[in-house]
């Protein structure tokens, strides 16, 4: 039991493992002398156990603690360094954007005054802040189902033309052409995409202006945020990539005209508190883990048959959004769109969080330095026995790893989830604050 448990207790909490046959051979390439020897069937639980790694909050929240806490790092170490980021990014110009769909459609919302309080939606009603119909369309058959779904399907390609065109505009802000711009100056971003309730994505993200180098080097005298600002403004407006043509009715997929930029300030630059790095982080990092599921009552595995809708707890809307994937999904002119994989997510099938290169760390390098850090506790301590074992030298250039391992299952049985659920604390988390 003891030995089960440490090794239950080394998936961090997840509850939904894989589960592998196999055996793991570390080998000496010098001397040929065996180091480690590991075999599934002499292991506690009679496999060996790897954590599911999937970011969805509802699949796994172990596995998505983790995903969100290293995007949160991610996002940090862009804003004021660390992770082999250097500290002088904390002055360069950062703002953090919010990037909105357009209208398909009258929805009910709770629309507020410049005071911040809550006002009767169109239909009439004051609609508290968990009502269900919120996000959902006032009259679903005027909805233009087909257009919001075609934007999902076309986010992230508006989302790369509109990094182009914010290139162009502080280039031409600077008085550069597009090809001495990247002698002065360069353009790094972090972004989440985030559903709203209505069913469409739309993207958080903090864009810096670099110096040539990326954080490296400090930014050009003429790049303030004002001027960011500015050009995001320009680039968002005029961003549009071609669409399809449905039944005679053209899609040319664009932005929507709420957009929000706020410049992200910390104590000790220019005096602000009024967007703190650890704030955008933290709102970012919530996201990271929050699919189509969350907002719109969808779900969080793709369908395989149409007929699956007629026997799932979701929303109408998100049933018809679906229902407008697997319409669409059977053109031929839509293929490459590949709708009806991606029905469950409403027609999005990019990234949920992306970056620049030079933004700062990559989630891969975070979990390899993670892996290192408990192979080193696994090398210094013996995990059957507990007691410390001969120190070896494992590096890559003298350690030959013989393995071999097929697929046995995902899960747990009900004793080790038992075990895993008693053993596991609840989870700390990050503040998570507001935005306006």
């Amino acid at each position: 039991m003891p030995a089960l448990l440490r090794q239950l207790q080394g998936l961090g909490g997840c509850t939904r493992p894989i589960r592998l046959d196999g055996h793991r051979t570390d080998i000496n390439a010098h001397t040929g002398e065996i180091l480690r020897q590991l075999r599934s069937g002499e292991l506690p639980a009679g496999h060996l156990l790897v954590r599911c790694n999937n970011r969805r909050l509802t699949r796994c929240a172990a596995c998505a603690e983790t995903y969100r806490r290293d995007t949160f790092h991610l996002i940090t170490a862009g804003l004021h360094g660390g992770k082999g980021t250097p500290d002088r990014v904390a002055t360069h110009p950062r703002v953090f954007a919010t990037f909105t769909a357009p209208s398909f459609g009258p929805v009910h919302n709770r629309p507020t005054s410049s005071a911040g309080t809550a006002r009767p939606c169109r239909c009439g009603t004051l609609h508290p802040e968990d009502a269900a119909e919120l996000g959902t369309p006032l009259n679903p058959d005027t909805y233009d189902y087909r257009g919001a779904v075609l934007w999902n399907a076309h986010a992230g390609a508006l989302w790369r033309r509109f990094s182009i065109y914010l290139r162009r505009e502080i280039a031409k802000r600077a008085g550069l052409t597009q090809r001495a711009f990247k002698a002065y100056a360069r353009v790094s971003f972090a972004k989440v995409a985030e559903y709203q309730r209505r069913g469409l994505v739309h993207f958080h993200a903090v864009i810096r202006i670099d110096g040539p180098a990326g954080g490296t080097t400090p930014p050009p005298a003429w790049a303030t945020a004002d001027l960011l600002s500015d050009a995001i403004r320009a680039a968002a407006m005029n961003a549009r990539v071609p669409g399809p043509v449905v039944d005679g009715t053209a899609y040319a997929p664009v932005f929507g005209r709420q957009l929000d930029i706020r410049t992200i300030r910390t104590a000790d630059f220019e005096g602000g508190t009024d967007l703190t790095e650890r704030a955008v982080a933290s709102y970012i990092a919530k996201y990271a883990t929050k699919g189509a599921e969350t907002a719109t009552g969808t779900l969080d595995r793709p369908v395989k048959l149409l007929a699956e809708l007629a026997h799932l707890d979701i929303t109408e809307h998100a049933r018809r959004m679906i229902r407008t994937c697997w319409e669409l999904g059977a053109r031929p002119d839509l293929a490459e769109l590949r709708l009806r994989p991606w029905a469950h997510m409403l027609g999005f099938r990019g990234h949920f969080s992306t970056k620049t290169r030079r933004y700062s760390t990559t989630l891969g390098t975070l979990r390899a330095a993670r892996a290192a850090w408990r192979r080193d506790q696994a090398t210094a301590t013996d995990g059957n026995s507990g007691h410390p074992e001969p120190a070896v030298d494992q590096s890559e250039e003298s350690t030959l790893v013989l393995s071999h391992w097929t697929f046995a299952g995902v899960g747990l049985t009900p004793g080790e989830r038992w075990l895993t659920e008693a053993a596991t604390p609840a989870p700390s988390t990050e503040g998570e604050p507001t935005h306006g």
